[in-house]
Order: structure tokens, then C-alpha cells, then sequence
């Protein structure tokens, strides 16, 4: 076999939302685990909370899935915390569609089914978003307050 063959890269990419944040995830295979959200490693997220959250993804499967996997996300629009869950979902969509391309089917249900049983929204991106103002009134809902003197 000739030395200059080039093997293809295994990668995959795909994202998660939650409310106005969109998490961009590319799964690579690599040499060691490195998962980092906007450049930062998750061991360097400030926010305690938001850092479980994010490494919810990890630790319902545990890290061994994890082993030679480089992960990079990268999350625009919304707030912290719903930035958070949409890399902890990109993360486990992520994990799956990996398993899925260069894996068997076997391995990918039980990942799949693991992440379903903790929690749905791990996969499945929740639906609900902020009803728009309407005109003449404060808010969406709200009215003004009619008054007869």
C-alpha cells in the first residue's frame, strides 16, 4: 500500500436549538477527548450549573463513548441558558449521528435509548418560542386598561 493514500476525515456535523440559540456540533475522531463550547473546554465554563448541563451529554453515556472524539461547538443568539442547552443537545445529536455513520446500529440504539430514558430533550429540539407582539396592545397578551372617566 502506498504511503501517500489519504484516509478520509470521520466527522459529522449537526445542531441544536433552544428558543433563539443554534449550537453548531463537529465530531471528529481524534487521538484523545476534547470537547470545547465557542474555543473554551468545558472545564473552564465559568457557571457551575451551566457546566453540568452541558456535561449532562457525557455523563448519561458515560465517558467512554467519548474516549476518541474531538467536539466543537459553536453557539450563537439567545442567553446563557439556553446557549447551554443547545450545545448539551448538539452534543448528544452529535454522538448519535457519529455512532450512526461510522458505527454499528446496535451501539447507536443503546446510546439513543440511554439519552431518551434521562431526558427527550437531549435529542428532541423543544418546539415552543415567545409569542410576538401584537399592535395597540402591550405586550401579546395584554391590553390596555379601558376606562370610562
Amino acid at each position: 500500500m502506498p504511503a501517500d493514500v489519504k484516509h478520509p476525515i470521520k466527522r459529522v456535523q449537526v445542531f441544536g436549538k433552544r428558543k433563539t440559540a443554534i449550537a453548531v456540533a463537529t465530531v471528529t475522531k481524534s487521538a484523545q477527548c476534547n470537547i470545547k463550547v465557542n474555543g473554551v473546554p468545558i472545564r473552564q465554563i465559568p457557571n457551575d450549573t451551566l457546566r453540568a448541563k452541558i456535561a449532562e451529554a457525557v455523563s448519561t453515556v458515560g465517558s467512554a463513548k467519548f474516549s476518541r472524539l474531538k467536539i466543537n461547538v459553536s453557539v450563537r443568539g439567545g442567553g446563557q441558558v439556553s446557549q447551554a442547552y443547545a450545545a448539551r443537545q448538539a452534543i448528544a445529536k452529535g454522538l448519535v449521528a457519529y455512532l450512526q455513520k461510522y458505527s454499528n446500529e446496535s451501539e447507536k440504539m443503546e446510546v439513543k435509548n440511554l439519552f431518551a430514558k434521562t431526558d427527550k430533550t437531549l435529542l428532541i429540539a423543544d418546539p415552543r418560542r415567545a409569542e410576538t407582539k401584537k399592535w395597540g396592545r402591550h405586550s401579546a397578551r395584554t391590553r390596555f386598561t379601558k376606562s370610562y372617566r
